[in-house]
């Protein structure tokens, strides 16, 4: 299985020793996306709903540059520093998934990257998309 590393202008760039996303035969994992603007680097969104929205647009950049996008996504981890926050994600996150939504987990972190309040990690496969139940 060849392992190609997937990288993009369009999202923010790394801020450590990682690769945006990772393709390994139909299968991309991206790396977990913190709300960045990608012209400069700097934290987005004062809330959370704005922060997941900035995030989700990023992981829409790294699926682009690898030849899929979001109805490919199959897995989700969302990491929150404050539950309290679920809803507004969850309202912002139906968004962009609205149609057979990939499986997700969601957990609170006492931290995240430059201070922000959402982090989204993803995992697509060319060809994810369903046709119907199992």
């Amino acid at each position: 299985m060849t392992r190609k590393i997937v990288q993009t202008d369009e999202a923010p760039a790394p801020v450590g020793p990682y690769s945006q996303a990772v393709r390994a035969g139909d299968w991309l994992f991206l790396s977990g996306q913190v709300p960045l603007d990608p012209a400069t680097g700097e934290l987005v969104g004062e809330d959370a709903a704005a922060q997941a929205a900035r995030v989700l647009e990023n992981i829409g950049a790294i699926l682009r540059a690898a030849g899929m996008d979001y109805a490919d996504v199959v897995k989700t981890t969302i990491f929150l520093t404050d539950l309290r926050d679920f809803a507004a994600v969850n309202e912002v996150y139906a968004r962009y998934f609205s149609e057979r939504p990939p499986a997700r987990s969601t957990v609170q972190v006492s931290a995240l990257p430059k201070g922000a309040r959402v982090e989204i990690e993803a995992i697509a496969v060319q060809g994810g998309r369903t046709a119907g139940p199992c």
